[in-house]
C-alpha cells in the first residue's frame, strides 16, 4: 500500500519496529521510512503526523491498530484515519468510536464467495467497513421498459447510473430502462439478495 500511494504520486511515511521490513517496499518506493513503533507519539511525530491527510493503521495487532487510529483521530486530528481489523466481530464497536476499520479476512470470504457464484451482478468495490457495496449488473430483458423506481428499495437499493451506449448518466426514478443497459447500483451490504430478486435472478 506504500509502495501504491508512492508511486500515484502521494507524499508517504512507513512506519515499522523492524528496520529490514522496509526492504519489501523495493526500489520504486519514493517516499519516507522511520523506524519505531506506530503507537508511540514521538515516533508518530518523527514520521510527519501532525501534517498528515491520512492515517493507515496496518500491523499485525488489533489492538495496535486501534490505539494508533484514535490517537490519530483524536490527538493529531489526522481528517481520514482507517484501521485493519483481522477480528471482525470488533468492528461494530469500533465503529461507535468513530473508527473506520476494513476487515480482510471477512471481506475476502464475501468476495471469493460472490466470485465462485456465478451472477451477473458483480460487486465492483464495498464502501465504510464492508456495510454498503457499489454494484454493477446488466439489465435483465424482464425488465426492458420498467423505471428505476420498480428496482429502488429505499435505504436499501439505489440505481447512481445507468449506462446506455456508450454514455452514463444519472436517472430519475421514472428513467424507463433499456436493451443493453448496464446498471451502478449502490446496495447495503446485508440486501444483495434483494438486489437479484429484484433482478428476477432470486
Amino acid at each position: 500500500m506504500a509502495r501504491s500511494l508512492s508511486q500515484a504520486g502521494h507524499t508517504v511515511t512507513a512506519v515499522d519496529k523492524d528496520s529490514a521490513a522496509f526492504e519489501r517496499l523495493g526500489p520504486a518506493y519514493k517516499g519516507q521510512t522511520v523506524v519505531g513503533l506506530g503507537s508511540d507519539r514521538d515516533v508518530l511525530i518523527k514520521a510527519g503526523i501532525e501534517r498528515a491527510d491520512g492515517l493507515a493503521a496496518v500491523t499485525a495487532g488489533d489492538e495496535t491498530n486501534i490505539v494508533v487510529a484514535r490517537m490519530a483521530k483524536t490527538v493529531f486530528r489526522v481528517p481520514k484515519v482507517v484501521a485493519r481489523l483481522y477480528d471482525p466481530g470488533k468492528a461494530e464497536v469500533y465503529r461507535r468510536l468513530g473508527l473506520q476499520t476494513i476487515a480482510p479476512v471477512s471481506w475476502g470470504v464475501n468476495r471469493m464467495s460472490e466470485l465462485l457464484r456465478y451472477s451477473s451482478v458483480e460487486t465492483i468495490t464495498s464502501l465504510g467497513s464492508g456495510e454498503v457495496d457499489i454494484m454493477e449488473a446488466e439489465l435483465p430483458e424482464l425488465l426492458v421498459g420498467r423505471t428505476v423506481r420498480d428496482v429502488t428499495v429505499s435505504g436499501e437499493v439505489v440505481v447512481a447510473a445507468i449506462s446506455r451506449g456508450g454514455k452514463t448518466f444519472l436517472p430519475t426514478l421514472g428513467t424507463s430502462f433499456q436493451e443493453g443497459d448496464w446498471l451502478h447500483l449502490v446496495v447495503q451490504g446485508t440486501s444483495a439478495g434483494r438486489l437479484k430478486s429484484l433482478l428476477g435472478q432470486g
